[in-house]
């Protein structure tokens, strides 16, 4: 009798073989037909209506995408700029006042700077190029020559007579290049809308910023108000401390290499060390480059001068690294060298050299959304169990 009872009630617990084996359409079938999901043409307009939106939305986006650059370029100057702001409206300073002086300072600065390094810079810039181009236009100096006797040593003549080639038609190429310049001059010049638009939507930024946030943070909880508000401060840190720190960052890679230029006798000092500075402006990749453009014209002048010119970047991007960044940014970036790497291209791909130098305070922002996220997931766990 156990067994038999026991038998009967597996049998009870398997379904039937026909209520297994039921098809999708004849379960649909056995739903009564008031509770079965109707596919009404109300249905059918509302989602038509949301696709015609949506796509209506992205096309509005695309078109207003020159409007949206300038906003997140003046979010992120608003952000960099609002230390100082502050620090002047500390001081009972009148707001409007604080930021009009702020602005003034940096135009003073940049107006400076121009009128120091323009004229030298340009002097030394075509000097630099006619220098090229009389190294191309005279195969049998020195330094073609010792070149000559390396690639022979290592069986690269072939290779240097197609590099000599190429750089055969370098003086034209040169002419291209002036006259493209001229087009992109013209260009930067019929900017200046643009430029003006930025300042003018920072200026607004760093007068009634604090009053934006509250208005926003007004349509959260009081209970999410303190995380959202920690979130903001810790983006607003990030992006202020990375820009600030890039460009003071910048500036000691350009005057370091000015003076060791100079120490060296190498010519155009000044046009190279501001090529290092500009490039040590995009993260990872652009202090290597402007290194190399350096010591290749360090071996130009003296193979003894760029040799020692490599040992001093080497050196100086070991100094940079692990003492002059971590000193300069603190505990404001924390992203792993990949994620910095994966940033920058991102960012150069979108927006070019713009794209590559907001990408990094970007990356940061999502990482502490990261955390708060995960911690919040944490805490709701554990008060959940």
């Amino acid at each position: 009798m156990g067994l038999l009872s026991q038998d009967n009630d597996d049998a009870a617990a398997v379904p039937p073989e026909s209520e297994s084996s039921m098809t999708d359409k004849e379960v649909y079938t056995s739903i009564p037909r008031h509770e079965r999901p109707q596919l009404t043409p109300r249905v059918v307009l509302v989602v038509m209506l949301t696709a015609l939106t949506l796509v209506g939305g992205l096309y509005l986006l695309w078109e207003l995408r020159e409007i949206i650059r300038w906003c997140a370029v003046a979010i992120f100057l608003a952000v960099a700029l609002n230390p100082a702001v502050d620090w002047l409206d500390r001081r009972r300073l009148p707001r409007t006042l604080a930021i009009l002086l702020v602005y003034l300072v940096l135009l003073l600065l940049i107006v400076g700077v121009g009128a120091l390094l323009l004229p030298p810079l340009v002097e030394q810039s075509q000097a630099l190029t006619s220098f090229v181009i009389d190294l191309v236009r005279e195969p049998q100096g020195p330094s073609q020559q010792a070149l000559q006797d390396l690639a022979d040593r290592y069986s690269l003549g072939s290779f240097l007579d197609a590099v000599r080639a190429q750089l055969s038609s370098l003086p034209d190429r040169l002419l291209d290049a002036t006259t493209q310049l001229f087009l992109i001059t013209r260009s930067v010049i019929g900017s200046v809308v643009s430029l003006l638009s930025i300042l003018l939507l920072t200026f607004f930024l760093l007068l009634d910023g604090k009053r934006f946030v509250e208005a926003g943070l007004n349509h959260f909880t009081s209970s999410q108000r303190p995380r959202l508000q920690r979130m903001l401060d810790q983006s607003a840190a990030a992006v202020a401390g990375y820009i600030t720190g890039n460009l003071v960052i910048s500036l000691v890679a350009g005057i370091a290499a000015f003076i060791v230029l100079k120490i060296l006798g190498v010519p155009y000092s000044l046009t190279l060390a501001l090529v290092v500075a500009v490039f040590d402006l995009i993260p990872l990749i652009g202090a290597t480059i402007g290194a190399l453009i350096v010591i290749i014209v360090g071996f130009l002048v003296s193979p003894v001068t760029g040799i020692i010119l490599v040992v001093y970047f080497l050196v100086y991007q070991q100094i940079e690294n692990n003492l002059l960044q971590p000193l300069v940014y603190g505990r404001r970036v924390h992203l792993h060298p990949i994620v910095v790497f994966l940033a920058a291209v991102a960012g150069a791909q979108l927006l070019g050299i713009l794209g590559a130098l907001l990408a990094i305070p970007v990356a940061e922002i999502i990482r502490i959304l990261g955390v708060e996220w995960l911690a919040l997931r944490a805490e709701t766990s554990r008060k959940s169990g």
